[in-house]
């Protein structure tokens, strides 16, 4: 069992080249990250190239945040935008060799935004031989953002026909708003791109909670990549991770 660390939440309070040093410190095979922007590319490259961890994947840009954006793919009116989002994404992508690129919807309904989130989704698996991961967020997190369910994700993934186009399994995500992780997992096991766990229902390591991981890990000893632990540790990271020998 491989597991990524996602320097989102995990040593997010230092520099991103040095959470990535703690990362390969900590015994992870390989790290993923949320908005890298504010951190030049070929400083991450450095750090990666330094210690021969892979980056998983990135996501796209939130938009204004101090507006309330998580995401600007399904919104009608930032089409432009979006667009833009994905191109900074897909060359930082480029640059780290990420190798997927996680298209941030944002907060919309409707068909319009069904439509908008199809036409950016076409845009961005043309634009790149990477993967395009899109996410359900669960309903108590983020009332209101666009895709909510991975019956919807996949409707998605079926109406875009990309082959480079697959599913971000997020089991806290799923544990919180579905339920029944094991079933979906079979169930979704052709389109997914990525897995990532964290406890249910606080967020936390994957030692507690609702979810037994014990049971979810070994369900997927023959998945080929690492998994990623994108909990929130809430305080020293270092002091989280008796999980990831007992699961190894």
């Amino acid at each position: 069992m491989k597991f990524s660390a996602n320097l989102g939440f995990l040593w997010n309070d230092r520099p991103l080249p040095d959470a990535i040093h703690a990362a390969k410190a900590a015994g992870f095979d390989a790290v993923e990250c949320h908005w890298p922007y504010d951190t030049p590319a070929e400083d991450v490259r450095a750090a990666l190239d330094a210690i021969g961890l892979p980056m998983l994947g990135l996501n796209t840009s939130r938009g204004d945040v101090s507006a309330g954006e998580n995401g600007l793919a399904a919104l009608p009116d930032r089409v432009a935008d979006a667009r833009d989002t994905i191109d900074q994404a897909i060359g930082y992508a480029d640059i780290v060799d990420a190798g997927a690129i996680h298209v941030m919807c944002g907060f919309a309904s409707g068909a319009e935004a069904h439509t908008t989130f199809i036409d950016n989704l076409r845009y961005a698996s043309d634009a790149t031989s990477r993967s395009i991961l899109i996410e359900p967020l669960n309903r108590h997190d983020a009332p209101g953002y666009f895709l909510q369910t991975t019956d919807q994700a996949r409707d998605i993934i079926t109406e875009v026909a990309a082959p480079n186009l697959k599913l971000m399994f997020d089991c806290y995500h799923v544990g919180r708003t579905e339920g029944d992780i094991l079933t979906r997992l079979t169930d979704l096991n052709d389109i997914i791109g990525h897995i990532q766990f964290a406890s249910v229902p606080d967020r936390g390591a994957p030692d507690h909670g609702e979810l037994d991981y014990a049971t979810i890990f070994d369900a997927l000893t023959d998945w080929p990549a690492p998994l990623g632990a994108e909990y929130k540790p809430g305080g020293d990271t270092d002091a989280t991770l008796g999980w990831m020998q007992r699961f190894r």
